[in-house]
């Protein structure tokens, strides 16, 4: 988002603590949201995000901040009066309606005319690809078919900013995939902003923007998938944002400055401004590992077990010490088992150091 653009929605310094609660379920939470953009807040089970998600509904009001939208504070506003709609994991469908009597409803509510709302209903479910199922009962729906609807009927009135609360949360690993594409295309050609609360950082990933990563109710970081994924900002967020050995090293005064010592072995090209222990956060997919009668590596090691998952192999090695896990590419013909020595090579090109 450019900064000479006034931003369609921001938070800013929101606080937030329940009733009884003893530590705050926000804390000073700041961000933006761009005009068509797609905004994902991340972060596990108990970390602010659906919170965060309420308060720009309007469902929570801020203990302290503000919620702003056009430049205008809506912090205080009613949810009936914010032009924001919301898509939950449960769909919320009426069982008695039809999935078009469910799609035009908030037209209806709107006072909107019957062959207006027929119209915008039937355009909205063939935007998600469900106007071939209009006069079906959501009870006569897969659970994909019914999240469509659900979408559909969120986006029929068009708002400026769409909330999507965990809502893939309840579909299979197939369905899961076939709808990030769907609402990833559906974004696009809308232009609505999305802000989507996910606790899978994949999903997170593969569909954002940008993504602001929480834990414990603060922004732990926020950037592009690409930032937070090859640039932590802490060890947190590597381990959490895709997969991440967290390795225990000392750096050690040498010719050129420190140079990191890990397990016994020093490591030349990878150097610090300032001596004594960190820790390497490095990716699963950095690690390669071969049998040990093939050549050298950075250490040498014996393989503790070998998990199949399809299209790669998640290796565990145990190195002087350390438990390193890599992922490497699934073969017909699998050389890696249980007790084989093996040598293990680290590519540190995108590797994190942590001190303190």
């Amino acid at each position: 988002m450019s900064l000479t653009d006034q931003p369609l929605l921001a938070l800013d310094g929101i606080d937030k603590t329940y009733e009884g609660g003893k530590k705050p379920a926000l804390d000073r939470v700041s961000f933006q949201v761009a005009k068509g953009e797609f905004f994902s807040i991340l972060g596990p089970s108990g970390s602010g995000k659906t919170t965060l998600l309420r308060m720009i509904a309007g469902f929570e009001t801020p203990d302290r901040g503000r919620v702003v939208m056009d430049g205008e504070p809506i912090t205080h506003v009613p949810p009936f009066k914010r032009d924001v709609r919301t898509v939950f994991q449960s769909y919320a469908l009426f069982p008695h309606l039809t999935v078009q009597g469910n799609v035009e409803y908030p037209l209806r509510m709107a006072r909107a005319r019957h062959p207006e709302r027929a119209a915008k209903a039937m355009e909205a479910l063939a935007l998600v690809d469900m106007a071939d199922y209009a006069e079906r009962l959501p009870h006569q729906l897969s659970g994909g078919q019914r999240q469509r609807v659900a979408l559909a009927r969120a986006i029929v009135c068009r708002p400026r900013v769409l909330l999507l609360d965990e809502p893939l949360g309840a579909l299979d690993l197939r369905l899961r995939q076939q709808m990030q594409h769907t609402l990833v295309s559906l974004q696009k050609e809308l232009g609505i902003a999305f802000v989507y609360v996910t606790h899978d950082q994949g999903e997170a990933l593969s569909m954002s923007n940008r993504v602001a990563v929480m834990r414990e109710g603060r922004i732990a970081q926020l950037g592009t998938p690409e930032e937070l994924y090859f640039e932590p900002a802490s060890e947190f967020v590597a381990q959490f944002v895709g997969r991440s050995n967290l390795i225990p090293l000392t750096f050690q005064s040498g010719d050129d400055g420190p140079v990191a010592v890990i397990g016994g072995s020093r490591f030349p090209r990878l150097t610090s401004r300032k001596s004594g222990p960190a820790r390497l956060a490095l990716r699963f997919e950095a690690i390669r590992v071969a049998p040990a009668s093939d050549g050298e590596g950075d250490l040498a090691g014996v393989v503790e077990d070998v998990l199949f998952l399809g299209t790669n192999l998640e290796v565990n090695v145990r190195c002087e010490g350390l438990n390193l896990i890599a992922s490497v590419p699934a073969a017909r013909t699998n050389e890696l088992s249980r007790g084989q020595p093996v040598n293990v090579t680290m590519d540190l090109s995108n590797a994190r150091v942590f001190h303190g």
